[in-house]
This record gives C-alpha cells, structure tokens and sequence, in this order.
C-alpha cells in the first residue's frame, strides 16, 4: 500500500525514540524547534518510534507495507480549528494529503470572497456617503446664510400653496419669516443634476450683500432636496414689465433708466469689487428682479463662475439663454464681457419694450439686432426709438444715447466692449463713448468658424442652459 510522510530534518536520530504516541506529542510540544512528528507505532498506537522533525519541506508518497503511521503538525490552537487538527492526524496519509489541498483551496476561496466584499462595500459607502460629504462641505464654507430644514420652509410656506411662478429649474414660493418678513423659496427639482449649480449659488451670493444684488437668506440641503431661501421682490422679475404690451403695466422712461444703471452697478460689483472676479453667464430679464420701489437686483446665480481676480479668461463649458450668449462662448474661453454682451441686449430690450427674438413682429424685425444694425447703417437709430417709445414722454437725445451705450456694449470682438465699470459712468453721464474706438456695428458676425448667429434662436443642450425663472 503506498503511505504518504513529511520529507524534513530530524531532531533526533533517524529512526527516533521508543516511546508511546502521547509523550510523543507532549516532547514536540515543548521543543520549540519541533515543527512536527512522525509516529510509527505497533497495533493499537501502545507504542511506537517518535521522529521529531524541525523543518517540513514538502509531502511524498512512498510504498510502505504498514498502515500504523500517523504525522501530526504542530499548530496554534487559538487560530487553526480543531477539526483541522483531527484531519491531519488520520492514520491514512493519503486522505490526509487530499484534506489538507481541499483546506488550503477552502481557505484561498475565503479570502478572495471577503476582499472582494469588503471592495464592494467600500465603494457602496462611498457612493451613498456623497450627499452628506456635500452638507458636511456647505456646512464648512464661511459666511453663508442661515441653514432650514425642509420642514420649517413647509411651515413658512404654508406647505408650499402659493406659487409665485415656475420654470424649468423647478418652483417659486412665496412664504414668511417667522417675524413676518417675506421671502420667496425656490424649489430645485432634479437635485442629482442641479448638485453642482447649487452649490455655486450658495457659495456664490451667500455671503455677498449689494444693493442690486438679490439677498440670499438662506437654503436647505438634503439627500433628496434643494431649496433657495431670497428676499421677496414685490414687482417680480424684470420681463413681466417690459414685454407685456399693456401700457398701465408698463414702465415711465425714468424707472427704465434707474433699472439700467442698478443692473450695470450690480454688474460692476461682481466684476470688479468681490473678493474673486464673478461671471454671472446669464443676465436677462427673468433674473432681474424689482422690489416695492422698482429697484433692480440681479438674481439667479446657478451658472455662475468664479475667478481669481488675477485671472482673465477661463475655461467653461456653452452656458446661458439663447438670445443672450456672446459670440465668444462657442470658443469656451469666457471673460466678464459676456456679461457686457448679455447687458446689451437687455438695454435694448427695456429701450424698446420688446424681445430680443419675438416671432410675432414682420418678418424683417423679429430679429431686435437686426432691426438695430439696419439702423444704425441707414443713420436712423432716432426713428427706431421713435417706433418703439411711441407714449414715452423722453428727450429722443437721450434715448438714442442709450441705445449707444447698447451697441459699445454688443460688439462681436470683446476687447472692444467696455467694463461694466464704464459702463456705470455712461449711463450716469459721466462719460461718453469715445469716437476713436472704431466700434463695429455688424452685430451678426461671430468669433470662430462655424458659430451660430447671436440673433437667431439658437438650440443649445438643454442641460448647460439656463431656464426661464
């Protein structure tokens, strides 16, 4: 019959001591240099010749007449099983050879099963972690407003009933502070997606306070919702007033300047006077507010870009609202003049009471700056404020000048757009447009091949463009 032994070094000599299989064990016990023992014994194990071995090199098979062999392996008792043990002590070391290559394969499976759990594990706690890391980073930026919970803003919005308005960043409540003072709650629906736009918001305008710049009161942060907390404009968004025809709803010539020069001075702050350089990316009317005195405020901060005040241009993805986006931003390398281009076409569009693109005009005006460059080629940029200020009681001087200031503000190459510092000062007559500047009134070319028309409605992703707010 074949047996199966250890090939290793002998402690004692090679045929061992005579000795019964008990002391056996206990002498390898107490040998520190026995790594195990060889046991060849008589019938019924009485006695038998012990081998200690102080060094186990590999398992052979040898042809042996007798089956009253047993091989024991010194272990450590608190970390190997007994049953372990047991196995290695059977008397039949062919079965002993087969058990231990099915305990070793057994123990190789468990721990190739229990990496990979806990890699499982680790990368689920990390993906479900991520809302709180993003409370724990709002938690940790300095000077931001107050922190709601979401039951508080349902309290204060009576459960959200009233509605100030909707669009595709979600909803608009209005609401009240527990000492009274009203506010308006914006509710952003798709929270995995708006994640980064919040953010900016709340980083942004949360610890800046400006005259023209609408007041961030607070927000509230959860796995599942986000929410804007603003101070409440009375007169709502700045588009309701210009572009809905109805002369007793409409502004006197003195409130459209005062709204210009409040959106430029906003402008200029966050431009110039901040801490870090802020590109708004979409300045229209919807994101010009009007309080109870028609005092306008710059809002809606979501696609905001901060940059260092050392810094001129950045890099960023095509954002904003068709109709509103300079040339440039095809390019992907933006300064603060395409808030200087955006400015223009809101200028012209509170000058003439209407939409940049308004399909219901004739064919040949629904483009406003086509309308304007025709004018200005034909030297009648006087009638065209004529045609659109009908009612206004206005010195046509000062409406043409504005209109300007309009056109410095909407030329195609950037460099020739003014601050929106200068800007300020034009609009309060302390300075004019220099004749020297060679300004180029074709407002329909573009920087770059292939860029699409400024005037045209253009189609951009929906999801790196502003909605209506």
């Amino acid at each position: 019959m074949k047996d199966t032994t250890f090939i290793g070094h002998n402690v004692r000599d090679e045929f061992g001591d005579y000795t019964d299989l008990q002391s056996c064990k206990n002498r390898c016990l107490r040998d520190c240099s026995c790594k195990a023992l060889h046991f060849y014994g008589g019938g019924g194990y009485s006695k038998g010749y012990c081998l200690l071995l102080n060094e186990v090199l590999s398992l052979v098979t040898m042809d042996e007449g007798s089956n009253n062999k047993s091989i024991y392996l010194k272990v450590q008792n608190s970390s190997t099983p007994p049953s372990i043990i047991s196995i290695l002590k059977t008397s039949h070391p062919w079965v002993q050879q087969r058990h231990a290559k099915m305990i070793l394969g057994t123990i190789g499976a468990s721990i190739a099963v229990l990496v990979i759990i806990t890699i499982y594990i680790v990368l689920v706690r990390k993906k479900t972690v991520q809302p709180e890391d993003e409370e724990v980073f709002l938690d940790g930026l300095p000077g931001l407003p107050t922190r709601f919970s979401y039951q508080d803003l349902s309290a204060m919005t009576e459960s959200f009933s009233r509605k100030l308005g909707e669009g595709g960043f979600g909803f608009v409540f209005e609401g009240a502070l527990c000492r009274g003072t009203k506010i308006a709650v914006k509710c952003l629906k798709e929270v995995d997606q708006i994640k980064n736009s919040f953010m900016t918001e709340v980083a942004t305008i949360g610890s800046i306070d400006h005259a023209n710049l609408v007041k961030l009161l607070g927000f509230c942060a959860t796995k599942s919702q986000r929410l804007l907390v603003y101070e409440y404009m009375v007169n709502g968004s700045l588009d309701r007033w210009i572009f809905n025809g109805k002369k007793e709803h409409g502004l006197n010539w003195q409130a459209k300047k005062k709204i210009m020069l409040d959106v430029a001075k906003g402008l200029a702050y966050l431009h110039e006077d901040c801490n870090h350089k802020i590109i708004h990316l979409d300045i229209k009317p919807q994101n010009i507010l009007l309080d109870q005195n028609f005092n306008a405020k710059v809002a809606d901060f979501g696609l905001s870009k901060l940059v260092a005040k050392d810094q001129s241009k950045v890099v960023t993805t095509p954002r904003g609202t068709p109709g509103y986006i300079a040339p440039e931003c095809t390019s992907l390398i933006i300064t603060e003049k395409v808030d200087v281009y955006s400015f223009g076409i809101v200028m012209l569009e509170i000058v003439c009471g209407r939409k940049n693109v308004d399909w219901d005009q004739p064919e040949e005006e629904v483009h406003l700056l086509s309308v304007f460059k025709r004018k200005i080629e034909e030297d009648k940029v006087g009638e065209m404020f004529d045609m659109y200020n009908k009612d206004l009681e206005v010195q046509k001087e000062e409406g043409i000048e504005m209109m300007r200031i309009a056109g410095w503000c909407l030329q195609s190459e950037y460099t020739k757009r003014p601050s929106m510092s200068e800007v300020v000062k034009a609009l309060q007559g302390l300075a004019t447009i220099d004749n020297n500047l060679n300004l180029d009134y074709n407002f329909n070319s573009q920087e770059g091949e292939g860029a699409p028309d400024p005037t045209s409605n253009t189609v951009l992703i929906p999801s790196i463009l502003s909605g209506p707010r």
